[in-house]
């Protein structure tokens, strides 16, 4: 059975003193979760937030990483780097990357496999514009955004590796796919990454959904069969919508 993830996407908010009080505030208030729980603060947040998780079981991720371990990269980040301050998962590709970084599928593949041969667990994010969804090619998008991304994983463990589809339109809009129509897409990964590996690889790994995921609406679509948790932006940002999440 695969175990749920509620990932907090922490975008670029929050200072190290303001991590350290957010975490201290969410603590107590997600203690005995049966989901695992990431939060995934700014860079020069991560070591006040590895010191402010001591002693609990919530893990650190990072919201982005380079495809190399040291090079003349300026402003790059690369896997040993995050790794010395207790980083464990990793998103890649997210669509604020892609639409304003020119991340591409490409590069969403090279980042996916180092950080894998790194030892980080990728959370790699596909998803389509609200255009391309009216177009009907959601599913054409989205499939080779897989494919490509997730080109030259054999042999990898599926439970070290999660997908999150996130509708572009409905990132930090306040409007969500329905439940159904997350859960569809959703199915639809689980079986291009069936045929590109293999089935049994397919219902290991888990695939969550994100895209103005609240309090209110995380039980509809995390109750859905194929949907393993949410990658939740802005209802990350405060302590006691975050738990309700987690704990729903």
């Amino acid at each position: 059975m695969r175990r749920p993830i509620i990932a907090g996407n922490w975008k670029m908010y929050n200072t190290p003193s303001k991590t350290r009080a957010l975490i201290d505030e969410l603590k107590p208030q997600i203690a005995g979760s049966r989901a695992e729980v990431v939060v995934c603060p700014p860079f020069v947040c991560l070591p006040a937030a590895k010191e402010a998780l001591e002693g609990t079981d919530i893990k650190l991720g990072a919201q982005d990483v380079y495809w190399d371990n040291e090079g003349a990269y300026t402003g790059e980040v690369s896997p040993e780097m995050l790794k010395e301050v207790g980083v464990e998962y990793v998103i890649i590709g997210h669509s604020e990357r892609r639409q304003y970084f020119n991340e591409t599928d490409e590069t969403v593949n090279k980042k996916t496999l180092f950080a894998i041969k790194n030892c980080l667990i990728p959370i790699v994010c596909v998803g389509e514009t609200l255009t391309q969804r009216e177009q009907g090619i959601t599913m054409e998008l989205v499939g080779k955004q897989i494919t490509i991304g997730l080109t030259g994983l054999n042999g990898v463990d599926p439970e070290k590796l999660v997908i999150a589809y996130e509708p572009v339109w409905a990132i930090g809009t306040g409007k969500t796919a329905s439940s159904r129509d997350a859960d569809e897409v959703i199915r639809f990964i689980r079986q291009v990454i069936g045929k590109m590996f293999t089935c049994e690889f397919a219902d290991k790994v888990r695939i969550l959904y994100g895209g103005s995921v609240k309090a209110d609406n995380a039980a509809e679509l995390m109750n859905m069969p194929d949907i393993d948790g949410g990658l939740v932006g802005g209802a990350s940002l405060k302590a006691k919508e975050f738990s309700r999440i987690v704990n729903f």
